[in-house]
């Protein structure tokens, strides 16, 4: 949600911001929200010269009473309970002017970063950079599935028996597996600094309201029946959430949180579920990283939190690149965001295992998230996010690069001590 002050004094910079992000049919919004803007501080002004007039009032009705001016003073009574009504009423009606500014505002894009490049959707992202090399081997590379079922270690059959497309059952060395990406990703941000958490698996409304978009919300979340409750599509909403309404002193910035989470998710939308594939799905595991700090250090932080998860990555042997999202593929709390893709031999081709993104002051100012400067000044801080590692999306990553030609997998030094000091599975 951007600053209402910036909206009333550089409306042409929210309407050019909009056009950028190719959202034409957003830009009534403006209007919308400068005339509800209008009416509410109309009404409030109204309402404090009442009060003013009211307090006046009260004082002089004792003064005649004093003066035994009784029929003076019923009259001047009866103005008062007058102002009250009409006091009354716009207090109502600040209520539904400021209901309605809020419901605008979060339908109005955060201000997109002017690096960000220019593009309608995801097919106009751009490659910012490759590390490592990708390689093709001069043998077929399964496709993920296979690779794992030649394994013995996943039963997709039985969970859609038990639960439908979009779950899985992982057994055996695949499960190690995957619990050992996640054991490692969480050792490799502590060493970095980052304060592990394990956070709630379920948030209230005003916390998703706060952390993401209307539009993301009814596409993504889960609702819990009969609760003001919702399971997370990832564990930056819960932690994200944990400041709400606080004041962060100066000495607290940056917060720099790494937390794990199961992540649940509708994944409604052009892509669907994957009916066959551990891609698309409706539940997975997830270490993720969280910065909250000051404003002009975010974008310090942004580069920072993507190179993290190439580091990671790197590490494992698996090459990746950097794709800068356009500014028609940005969710609208976003300032700037770029993917993590891991190369895919068997495809030849990159695919995406991490998202990072700097969501400026949207999430905060939405939150109520503040911070006082050590002048005792109250700012607004910026927020950030970043995938760590995501499995079983980056196991087919893993899979893939590491498979050999007898159709074992050779385990990454790095993942060995979380192995039993396995070189390889199969």
């Amino acid at each position: 949600m951007i600053d209402i002050a910036l909206l009333r004094n550089d409306p042409d910079l929210v309407r050019e911001n909009i056009r950028r992000k190719y959202q034409d049919h957003r830009q009534p919004l403006v209007d919308q929200a400068l005339e509800l803007d209008k009416l509410n501080r109309e009404a409030i002004l109204r309402a404090d010269t009442l009060r003013a007039q009211r307090n006046s009032l009260s004082k002089e009705i004792g003064g005649l009473m004093q003066k035994g001016k009784k029929e003076e003073a019923e009259a001047i009574k009866q103005q008062v309970r007058d102002l009250q009504q009409e006091l009354a009423d716009l207090e109502t009606k600040e209520s539904e002017y400021e209901a309605g500014l809020r419901e605008v505002m979060l339908q109005i894009p955060q201000i997109i970063d002017p690096s960000v490049p220019l593009g309608r959707d995801d097919s106009e992202n751009v490659e910012m950079q490759r590390f490592g090399e990708p390689l093709v081997p001069d043998y077929e590379i399964p496709y993920h599935v296979d690779i794992m079922e030649r394994l013995k270690g996943i039963d997709l059959d039985a969970a859609r028996k038990t639960s439908g497309s979009g779950f899985y059952y992982l057994k055996g060395d695949i499960a190690r597996l995957h619990s050992a990406v996640l054991s490692y990703a969480r050792d490799f941000m502590i060493d970095r600094g980052f304060t592990y958490y394990i956070p709630p698996f379920m948030i209230r409304s005003e916390v998703v309201t706060g952390v993401m978009s209307l539009a993301e919300m009814e596409n993504m979340m889960f609702k819990i029946e009969g609760e003001d409750l919702y399971l997370i599509g990832t564990s930056e909403h819960s932690m994200i959430g944990k400041f709400i309404d606080t004041i962060l002193d100066a000495d607290e910035l940056p917060q720099t949180l790494t937390s794990y989470s199961p992540c649940f998710r509708k994944e409604v939308g052009a892509h669907g579920i994957e009916e066959r594939g551990v891609y698309r799905i409706h539940q997975f595991e997830k270490q993720e990283m969280v910065v909250v700090c000051r404003p002009e250090d975010s974008m310090m932080w942004y580069e920072k939190l993507w190179q993290n998860t190439v580091d990671f990555f790197r590490t494992l042997d698996i090459p990746v690149r950097t794709l800068a999202c356009c500014t028609g593929d940005l969710a609208d709390l976003k300032v700037i965001s770029c993917d993590v893709e891991a190369w895919s031999p068997r495809q030849q081709k990159y695919f995406e295992v991490g998202s990072c993104s700097n969501l400026g002051d949207a999430q905060a100012r939405r939150l109520q998230i503040r911070a006082r400067d050590e002048e005792g000044r109250r700012f607004i801080p910026h927020t950030l996010n970043n995938t760590v590692v995501a499995p079983p999306r980056m196991l087919i990553a893993y899979l893939e690069n590491n498979l050999q030609e007898d159709g074992s997998v050779l385990i990454a030094k790095a993942l060995q001590p979380y192995m039993g000091g396995r070189e390889r599975i199969g």
